[in-house]
């Protein structure tokens, strides 16, 4: 039986692929306020807004193209029964070949009815893939409702959490990437593998996780998949 690697990636692993960050320096943070396009309050106070810079990051999304770090977790498929849990929006995780993907914060190619209930019993016919495609004020779900995107705005329950704890709870090696662990749920994650199972953080900076478990590789997403793969096959 394979061994089974759970993968949490943020947002470090897109950046090598030219997809902008929220909090980094240059991030999209600088350019816009966060209570404006992500969060509830701010979709129910300017429906165009929020809308247009979406449309705006899928057309950067469209010529993005997956990393080295992308392809490298995808390939581990090929030894291992790996889950990947990433609380990116896009989809350069499926481009690369990963077959197991969990989005935390939604899909930035895929969009919903404004009136729909995002949850476990949330059906799934509700949501609609656009891919690279723009969603304007006045284009209607088939229920006639406004189409918004399929993200989980601040202010929100993340429902796919049990899943990814799920997930978390049955991992042989948990692998953590290009996420500073600052935003919860998902930063709580680490926490429920098991006391066995080592965990391995790939990030250029500090990551403020103290357990003995934890091997740190201090670099970027890319070169710190490189340095993995090489502790992976001298074990």
């Amino acid at each position: 039986m394979k061994k089974k690697i759970v993968v949490l990636t943020g947002a470090g692993v897109s950046a090598e692929s030219g997809f902008a960050t929220f909090r980094d320096t240059g991030g999209l943070w600088e350019q816009y306020d966060v209570n404006d396009v992500a969060s509830i309050e701010g979709w129910y106070r300017n429906r165009k807004l929020v809308l247009d810079f979406y449309n705006q990051r899928r057309a950067q999304l469209k010529d993005a193209q997956p990393n080295a770090a992308h392809l490298a977790i995808a390939g581990l498929e090929k030894e291992y029964d790996v889950d990947v849990i990433t609380q990116n929006v896009d989809n350069l995780h499926e481009r690369a070949g990963s077959t197991r993907v969990l989005h935390l914060h939604g899909e930035l190619s895929k969009v919903r009815p404004e009136n729909g209930i995002y949850d476990r019993t949330a059906s799934e016919a509700e949501v609609i893939d656009v891919g690279y495609g723009e969603v304007h004020v006045g284009d209607l779900a088939p229920n006639g409702s406004q189409l918004r995107p399929h993200i989980v705005f601040f202010g929100e329950a993340v429902p796919n959490i049990e899943k990814a704890i799920n997930l978390v709870e049955k991992a042989d090696i948990l692998l953590i990437v290009g996420t500073s662990l600052q935003v919860y749920p998902a930063a709580g994650l680490y926490r429920y593998a098991s006391i066995n199972t080592p965990i391995y953080v790939i990030d250029p900076k500090p990551v403020p996780i103290s357990d003995g478990r934890v091997t740190m590789i201090q670099d970027v997403a890319t070169k710190g998949m490189e340095k993995f793969l090489e502790m992976l096959a001298n074990k």
